[in-house]
């Protein structure tokens, strides 16, 4: 229940502070004394936006904060869920800054709009003249129909498998355009995959070609090269070796007198070991070296292949050629395996299809079921209000497409007179009747609602006497289930509240300011005969006042 309001700079509200009982309330006033003030600051709370000009002294910010009494409801799991802390006696705090800025809180968290509604909406009811407009709105009827019918639970296990439905439908149709467009691409995709394999490429074979194809272009100039290192080493008459043979034989000679010889004799006798070996390689590779124009067309060949896909494919190596052509073998394989993923995909889409048809149909026969109960109720309502002739059904129509909340769509007929049939609402109901409606149907699904607290503004507009005092009575037979509060104009439906509040404005020479009290017993009784006779009370009006109280 809403326990306590404070409001700061506000409209015309410069400090106000308001404590709340549980049970039948009501908020009286003059026209213009605030009372729809009252319901804009608190409008905050639940999260709309924020109207300009709403700063009574515009270098302040405006500070509205509400605290609820959430100890019969089960609603830790929203606040787990939206990452508050919990608190079974809840505050709410909404700021706004001189410059427009707002800040929401919600037991000192800071939250943003989205949370503050959906927290709201589980919170409280405000119920206005404008809200009847959704009375014409089949949604609004059909959503009647399910909170009396307690499908909650049935609805929300509907709508997981609804959204799971159209998730799988569209990876199902995403699945075949896919295909469709990806099997165009097939032939062009295989082309250029047996270039790639027929071409038969070798990580590193690029830069072997490139340095083979250069040594045969240049056979006769390395071959007349090695020629030459190998006569300076090996030639009969002025090889190094020739030379070196000398140098040893020599050394030889005078190895038995002088012994630091020997390691000469060593050093001389390795380098000409090394030459040796030099030489026998050198003239091997002269040997082997040929220019072959064979094997040289060959190989441009396979370099100008390469060089073409590079192009082609506009990169730079043999490696990426074949990353490529592995890519494309990846999508091949994928396409070859689209029917069998279609059929896979086609069977879940089936297969949820038919978990929804299910839980629709559960969703149909319980609203079949509920419909006759609740029309029976509602022309009951209706009946107290003062429409003795009132009919009242429940069209229900099955869709051919699932929807968000089933395969139904509620149509509710009304008429108030028993010469004529049953209609849409819009085309037959006055706005008195229309408000009635709407308050029999907020009486009949109070208890379903679970909310702790809901609000009427001047619901009552439009009808008097015996109707409003019935009017009263069942919002307060509403209060057993919830708390109820009501701005109303009417004395009879205010005499029937457990507490009394009245709105009022104080004016001097320098403000005009908006306040707020709870009033006593001799209060309302005052109240009550402004009420019925205006500002000139008269005795009559006094005696009326205190019947009207009279348990």
């Amino acid at each position: 229940m809403l326990k306590h309001i404070s409001i700061q700079n506000y409209a015309l509200i410069e400090s106000l502070e308001i404590d709340f009982e549980p049970g039948y309330s009501v908020i009286t006033g003059e026209t213009g004394a605030g009372k729809s003030i009252l319901l804009g600051a608190l409008s905050l709370i639940l999260g709309n936006r924020v109207e300009t000009g709403v700063l009574k002294n515009k270098e302040k910010k405006c500070v509205v904060e509400a605290e609820f009494d959430l100890q019969r409801y089960s609603l830790k799991v929203f606040f787990d869920k939206s990452d508050i802390d919990y608190d079974e006696i809840t505050i709410i705090r909404r700021e706004i800054m001189p410059g427009g800025r707002s800040r929401a809180f919600v037991n000192d968290t800071p939250v943003n709009l989205s949370v503050l509604k959906d927290l709201s909406v589980r919170l409280i009811d405000i119920h206005s003249q404008h809200q009847n407009l959704h009375l014409n709105d089949n949604r609004f009827q059909l959503n009647v129909l399910d909170a009396f019918a307690r499908l909650n639970l049935d609805i929300e296990d509907y709508k997981i498998n609804y959204f799971r439905y159209l998730s799988v439908k569209k990876d199902f149709q995403k699945l075949i355009e896919r295909s469709e467009e990806e099997k165009k691409d097939y032939d062009f995709l295989q082309f250029q995959f047996d270039e790639l394999e027929n071409a038969n490429l070798q990580v590193g074979e690029q830069a072997e070609i490139e340095t083979e194809l250069q040594q045969l272009n240049h056979a006769e100039e390395i071959k007349q090269s090695l020629s030459i290192a190998f006569n300076a080493i090996s030639d009969d008459n002025s090889g190094i070796t020739v030379k070196l043979r000398e140098g040893i034989s020599s050394l030889k000679q005078v190895q038995k007198f002088f012994g630091k010889s020997d390691e000469f004799l060593q050093r001389l006798e390795s380098v000409k070991i090394e030459l040796d070996d030099l030489s026998h390689e050198l003239e091997i590779l002269s040997e082997d070296l040929e220019h072959n124009p064979d094997r040289a067309e060959y190989l441009k060949e396979r370099i100008d292949l390469i060089y073409a896909l590079q192009s082609k494919h506009k990169i730079d190596t043999v490696e990426d050629l074949i990353a490529i052509k592995n890519d494309i073998q990846n999508k091949l394989d994928d396409i070859t395996t689209f029917d069998s993923r279609i059929i896979e995909k086609k069977k879940q889409l089936y297969e949820q299809e038919k978990k929804i048809t299910e839980l629709a149909a559960k969703l149909s026969e319980g609203r079949r079921e509920a419909a006759g109960k609740f029309e029976n109720r509602i022309v009951v309502i209706l009946q107290r209000l003062g429409i003795p002739s009132v009919k009242f059904k429940v069209r229900l129509e099955e869709t051919n497409n699932f929807t968000e909340t089933g395969k139904d769509t509620v149509n509710f007929l009304f008429s108030s007179s028993k010469h004529s049939d049953v209609q849409d609402i819009a085309e037959i109901a006055s706005g008195g009747e229309i408000s009635r409606l709407m308050l029999s149907i907020k009486s009949v699904i109070a208890d379903t609602m679970a909310l702790p607290a809901i609000i009427f503004d001047e619901i009552d507009t439009g009808v008097s006497g015996e109707i409003a005092e019935k009017i009263g009575q069942i919002m307060k037979e509403m209060s057993d289930n919830m708390q109820v509060i009501s701005i109303t104009h009417l004395p009879q439906v205010a005499a029937k509240a457990d507490f009394h509040y009245k709105v009022f404005k104080i004016e001097d020479e320098f403000n005009t300011r908006t306040d707020i009290k709870r009033l006593n017993r001799e209060e309302r009784v005052k109240e009550l005969a402004t009420m019925l006779s205006g500002e000139n009370i008269t005795d009559a009006a006094f005696k009326n006042a205190e019947e009207l109280l009279k348990p």
